[in-house]
């Protein structure tokens, strides 16, 4: 690779002396000589071109070098961003006056408007007008004229005011979809790895988790298996409700209810009716509620029998939440409460008194940030400390204890005006900086019912969230009886396949709608096998797993054929529909990364799902003798196409935390 290196690095050398030698020339353009029309002679302009080739081919082996070199270091190829280099460069050199100019680079939305198309020539028609050009097209066809050397295109036009279509090489994506079944799915580049912290979740102690909790808890878990995927270090912090006046109420009704719960465990097993037995005596009983204000003021002490009463119902809480968690397949997640934060508040307060930021209104110590009308209550008037301190601690300790350079706090949209408050604080006290640590809210709308109102129980409830799993489990078995999965399944693959459907359509159908908005929660549509839903996804997921296994073809021995260069097949205009689309994945990831929007990775496998279904009606991947049902050809190109398919797919479903089967 070196050897070729210096040996190009040597003809750009003869060429730059070619150059040279037009050195009056060369002045004249640059100087612009009123006297006599400054023209560059087609020599000059042909030379250019060719050193344009060079430098292109040199950054490319110089690529090259450095993928060798780094061979631990794997990351799949992002088509888009290898064409925005290409035209970029083309761009550079067509208008060099031009400055910072990236080219925009899109998959094409039809087949005849080739694989990708580069649509930058209108906006830089608006910047050139004065420079001879007469449309865009005239733009355009710099462009294209000014494209060097390359291993990724094969042919550009030039269609409408101005669009380049760009179709791609079939010798540059064939090998790409080989590595897929060879690799697996590998993570595209993503600069350096990071430190992210991630707050999902957040239930509040002594309650139980409902439909609110739902959509943090899933987009959470996601986001944070998405990051960890392309390479960086995810901490998922469940940030508990537990501290404050509710839990004095809780205590004394322990304290009433089981006096010897020091050494005997109570046996409260439903939590919430226990909460609203002592909320009632708390509102009925003012001896009771003279009580439960005094264990808060032996609760914030720390004494010792407090503590323990408290620390009981934590642990009781936790508990449940944990067996919510074990069904929805999450780990890892820390539960860290307010009480963690509790005397970092404390330091927060003093930093912030320290540096002058805090005022005092009505009794109270408030902080303003550049921007905002409305100030942060960082004390109260009675001494106490709010949500705003707390989310002070807590954003302090993140960013200075855990060495976190990316923060994502996944919570309803609602709080977003109160998170920019804590951000710009943290921001005038020094505590990050926006160009070296990334931290984003990531916003949510409201689950509704089919009644487009906040989902509610009849009786106008709000929705237990092992309720809503335990409906989904029995609507999940009864769709599958429905279609006659009971006659063909064994009765462990019948379980696998309910709780599969059960809990991935709870989560795709979150997961598929722009977190944004709000969304109808419906077990109907969610359960239609038909459209973008995860029943049909995991449904086409299976099937193709299933052609292999009717072949009776390993997944290692479609292995071994990419691995002896076994061709992609790409001929068919169907095979290249769903090679092309396959290789996208990488830039997919990249683009959600951006804006942790995950229902672009669900349209994304919709789309796999809808270009495989078309691929396989028309390419026979394996023919069976029509009399005996005998398999007596197979296609293993073909079959190397489906295990790239379903490696994809498979992906995406872990990355969504969805969980598919071989037999569904």
């Amino acid at each position: 690779m070196d050897s070729k290196l210096r040996e190009i690095s040597d003809k750009m050398s003869m060429q730059e002396q070619e150059i040279a030698s037009l050195k009056e020339e060369i002045a004249r353009v640059e100087s612009g000589d009123g006297s006599q029309e400054a023209v560059v002679s087609p020599e000059m302009e042909k030379l250019k071109q060719q050193n344009q080739k060079i430098l292109y081919r040199i950054k490319h082996l110089k690529r090259s070098i450095e993928e060798e070199s780094t061979k631990n270091k794997k990351f799949a190829v992002n088509v888009n961003q290898r064409l925005e280099e290409v035209f970029t460069e083309s761009i550079r050199h067509a208008f060099p006056t031009l400055e910072n100019v990236t080219a925009a680079i899109q998959p094409s939305q039809g087949d005849k408007f080739g694989d990708y198309q580069c649509n930058s020539s209108m906006a830089l028609f608006k910047l050139l007008k004065d420079q001879g050009f007469k449309s865009p097209r005239d733009v355009a066809q710099a462009i294209v004229a000014n494209v060097p050397d390359n291993d990724i295109i094969d042919k550009t036009e030039i269609a409408g005011p101005g669009f380049i279509n760009i179709y791609l090489k079939k010798s540059f994506v064939e090998p790409l979809v080989s590595r897929i079944i060879r690799e697996g799915v590998i993570p595209p580049a993503v600069g350096r790895k990071r430190r992210v912290c991630i707050d999902m979740s957040s239930p509040n102690i002594a309650k139980e988790m409902h439909v609110g909790h739902l959509r943090s808890t899933i987009i959470g878990e996601s986001i944070s298996r998405l990051i960890a995927f392309v390479g960086h270090d995810v901490l998922k912090i469940n940030h508990l409700g537990d501290w404050g006046t509710q839990f004095g109420m809780l205590i004394t009704h322990l304290q009433d209810r089981f006096p010897n719960y020091a050494t005997v465990s109570p046996p409260i097993s439903d939590l919430q009716t226990f909460y609203k037995e002592s909320k009632k005596r708390f509102d009925d009983e003012e001896e009771f509620k003279k009580r439960a204000y005094a264990n808060v003021v032996k609760l914030q002490a720390k004494e010792p029998t407090i503590i323990q009463a408290w620390t009981l119902i934590c642990d009781i809480s936790k508990k449940e939440f944990n067996k919510i968690y074990e069904r929805l397949d999450i780990h890892d997640l820390i539960p860290r409460g307010e009480s963690f934060y509790q005397e970092r508040m404390e330091t927060v307060v003093r930093e912030l008194e320290e540096k002058s930021q805090l005022i005092e209104d009505e009794g109270r110590k408030v902080m303003f940030t550049p921007g905002h009308k409305v100030p942060l209550t960082v004390v109260k008037s009675d001494g106490g400390f709010t949500y705003d301190t707390s989310d002070l601690a807590t954003i302090k300790q993140r960013l200075e204890e855990e060495k976190s350079d990316w923060l994502i706090y996944v919570v309803d949209s609602g709080q977003s005006s109160h998170f920019d408050l804590i951000f710009s604080a943290a921001q005038t006290m020094g505590w990050y900086e926006p160009s070296a640590t990334r931290v984003q809210f990531v916003g949510f709308g409201v689950v509704l019912g089919e009644d487009k109102k906040k989902f509610k129980t009849r009786s106008g409830d709000t929705v237990k969230l092992s309720d809503l799993l335990d409906e989904g489990v029995k609507r999940s078995l009864e769709t599958l009886k429905a279609k006659g999965r009971d006659q063909v399944l064994t009765p462990d693959e019948l379980q696998a396949a309910q709780v599969s459907v059960a809990y991935g359509c709870i989560k795709y159908a979150d997961l598929s709608h722009n977190r944004n908005n709000d969304y109808v929660f419906s077990f109907d549509k969610m359960l239609d096998d038909k459209g973008n839903t995860a029943v049909y996804l995991l449904y086409a997921y299976t099937r193709i797993r299933s052609i292999a296994r009717t072949a009776k073809v390993s997944s290692d021995k479609i292995r071994a054929a990419a691995d002896q260069s076994t061709p992609v097949p790409t001929d068919h205009p169907k095979e290249w529909k769903l090679a092309k689309v396959l290789v996208r994945f990488p830039q997919v990831i990249l683009r959600i990364l951006d804006d942790l929007c995950m229902h672009t990775l669900c349209d994304y496998l919709y789309e796999v799902a809808d270009t495989f279904t078309e691929f396989y009606e028309v390419c026979y991947c394996v023919e069976k003798d029509k009399q005996t049902g005998e398999v007596i050809k197979v296609d293993m190109g073909r079959l190397m196409l489906c295990e790239a398919a379903a490696n994809v797919m498979a992906k995406g479903f872990d990355i969504l935390g969805l969980q598919p089967l071989q037999r569904m």
